[in-house]
Parts: structure tokens; sequence; C-alpha cells
């Protein structure tokens, strides 16, 4: 009798988009806050190869969920390599869930569609979640505590545990620090400053050049008379007068 082999069941492979089809942001105000806190911080952790930082990127965090996933406006995950991602699938990633995420608001943005993300954000592990509103220049800051993420009591001035950064609300405006002082900037002001320390620097060299041009004139008059007075003394000489006896 002859038996006949089963093949084994495969399994269709799962794929996981790499777009929601939704817009990165609703207009310009909430893109450029977007960029301006992913390419800050982009620069403050430049030197940690093992901090990962996206803008706008789906995280699905079970595998084998294709519709549990958010796109965090901007997200950073501490423990895991920089480099370029088409989504970030957290179980290929140590199952490490990013720690802290960013949200600018539009008009677009509806409460229920905020309550159901943070929580997603609380249930994902999310340590530091803030929402920022440009339009009405309100911060909202949540902590996670033990399995909930809490509101901070004050957020003007805060410092965020994981980011080092601070937080200031102004009348007009939110500013961010990084933890040595300096502000968070638009590429922009980035640029302004670059050509303001080149303008500075152009400037110093030039007052070098001129310090060493004045020194160097100075050595010039300094030999000439020298040399004058060594002609004198010859001219002397050749006259049979020895200014010693003088």
């Amino acid at each position: 009798m002859v038996q006949q082999l089963i093949p084994p069941e495969i399994k269709p492979e799962i794929i996981y988009p790499d777009s929601d089809g939704n817009p990165m942001s609703d207009n310009t105000k909430q893109y450029e806050w977007i960029v301006k806190i992913k390419e800050n911080l982009e620069i403050l952790f430049a030197p940690n190869n093992d901090i990962f930082i996206a803008g706008d990127l789906l995280w699905y965090p079970v595998e084998g969920s294709v519709k549990t996933r958010q796109a965090p406006d901007v997200m950073v995950v501490f423990g895991r390599p920089k480099g370029d991602r088409g989504s970030y699938k957290q179980w290929q990633e140590n199952n490490i869930p990013p720690q802290v995420v960013f949200e600018i608001l539009s008009p677009g943005n509806s409460t229920k569609e905020m309550a159901k993300k943070i929580l997603f954000y609380q249930r994902y592990r999310v340590e530091e979640y803030y929402i920022y509103n440009p339009d009405t220049i309100e911060l909202t800051g949540f902590i996670l505590e033990q399995e909930c993420l809490e509101a901070i009591e004050d957020i003007n001035n805060w410092v965020s545990p994981r980011l080092d950064i601070r937080f200031k609300l102004t009348a007009d405006n939110l500013e961010i620090y990084y933890p040595h002082g300096g502000k968070f900037l638009t590429s922009v002001e980035l640029n302004q400053r670059v050509e303001e320390e080149k303008q500075r620097a152009d400037q110093q060299q030039q007052r070098a050049d001129q310090e060493q041009q004045r020194a160097d004139q100075q050595q010039q008059r300094a030999e000439q008379e020298q040399k004058n007075y060594q002609d004198l003394l010859a001219k002397l000489a050749a006259k049979g007068i020895d200014i010693n006896n003088f």
C-alpha cells in the first residue's frame, strides 16, 4: 500500500503596509513642528547609535495583527539602532516599544481619535506622551505610572526624564531646550545660526590678520631702523669717526 504524503500547510505571508494612507500633516504649522522636534532630537542624539528616532512611521506592536498600529508624529526608541525602516515592527526590534511619543494637533484631530491614541500608547507601554496644539499653544504631557499614563500636572518647565529636554510655554509659543540650554530651532533658524557663526569666525580671522599685518609692519620698521643705524655706523667709520670716543 502506497502512503500518500500530505505537504505541510503553508501559511500565507502577512503584509504590514508601510503607509496608512493618511497625510503626515494637515497644514504647514503642524508639519513644521513635526520636523522641528524630530530633527532637533536627531541632532541631540546623533552620537548615540542605539537611539532610533522617526517621524510619521507606522508602529506595529503585535505580530500578526495588521490593524493594531499607530503612526506617531515623532517617536523615540532607546535601545534600537539608527537606520532606515519601512515601519517599526516591534517583534523584530527586541520587542522594545517607543518610550517617547509626540503628537502635534491639527483641526482634523477629534477628541475620540486622541482618546483612542492615548489608550493605545498606554496599552503598549509608551513611557512619555506629549501632545502640542500650535493653534492654542497648549502642551499636554503624560507619563507612565505603573500601568497608566498619568497627566503631568505642571508641564511648564517640565524636563523629560528620558530625553532630558525642557519644555517652556510662553505667551505666544512653545520653546524646547536642549540639556545644555540651547533652544530647538527650525532648519531656517539653524542655517541662520551657522551663517552668523561663520560671519563671526570670518571677522575674527580678519582681525587676527590685521593684527598680524600690524605686527609685521612694526617688525619691518624695527629692522629698517636697525639697518639705518648700522649704515650710519659704517659711514662714520669710513670717515675715521669712532662713536665710542664720544
